[in-house]
């Protein structure tokens, strides 16, 4: 039974169980069960996974070398989910603890698969939105890369913050407007869209 297929009252138990799991794993040094929620074919299930990682960082500030000790080993790993989930994990500590994180998003930047690749625009989204300061900065420096994919990346991982301060992001993309690749200036008039939007 998938997550969405519970009801709302057994979801939030099973919000909480992962979470204990998670916790659980960490006090123990134990990096199975963290892999086996990151690697769930259930896309809700590995969410609840990044969540629970997210608030077990912030609330118990023993663990949180352990914890970014375990996202940076669960990078290494084969499955693409489980990297995918390290990130986004590492997104929710980037919210308000980017540099802690920035590491994991200069490897995920250059994931060989396109999720995890995904997974750190949608962390720039969510860190850029609350963090902006320490998050565009970071991404200031790859908009200038020879790889056109991590130039796209990166525009559109800012979109989040134009939203709602333009004037935060609009110099950076001006420095893409005569991006000579057709695939970042399509980004680039997407994420200027949804700013005008």
């Amino acid at each position: 039974m998938s997550y969405y297929d519970l009801s709302k009252a057994d979801r939030a138990q099973k919000f909480t169980s992962i979470k204990v799991d998670l916790y659980n794993s960490l006090l123990q040094n134990k990096v199975k069960l963290i892999e086996t929620y990151f690697a769930d074919e259930d896309t809700y299930i590995r969410k609840a996974a990044y969540l629970s990682i997210g608030r077990i960082y912030f609330e118990d500030i023993t663990l949180q070398k352990k914890v970014i000790e375990f996202l940076n080993d669960l990078l290494l790993s084969p499955d693409y989910k489980i990297r995918q989930t390290a990130i986004n994990a590492a997104g929710e500590i980037g919210k308000k603890d980017f540099l802690r994180v920035r590491n994991i998003f200069d490897l995920g930047l250059f994931d060989p698969h396109h999720s995890p690749r995904n997974a750190v625009i949608g962390s720039i989204k969510k860190m850029g939105d609350v963090n902006p300061e320490p998050v565009l900065a970071w991404a200031k420096q790859y908009l200038h890369h020879q790889d056109k994919e991590i130039r796209r990346e990166i525009c559109h991982g800012i979109e989040l913050r134009g939203r709602k301060f333009p004037q935060d992001i609009l110099p950076m993309l001006k420095e893409l407007e005569h991006d000579k690749t057709a695939r970042v200036r399509n980004t680039l008039v997407h994420v200027i869209g949804q700013i005008a939007y």
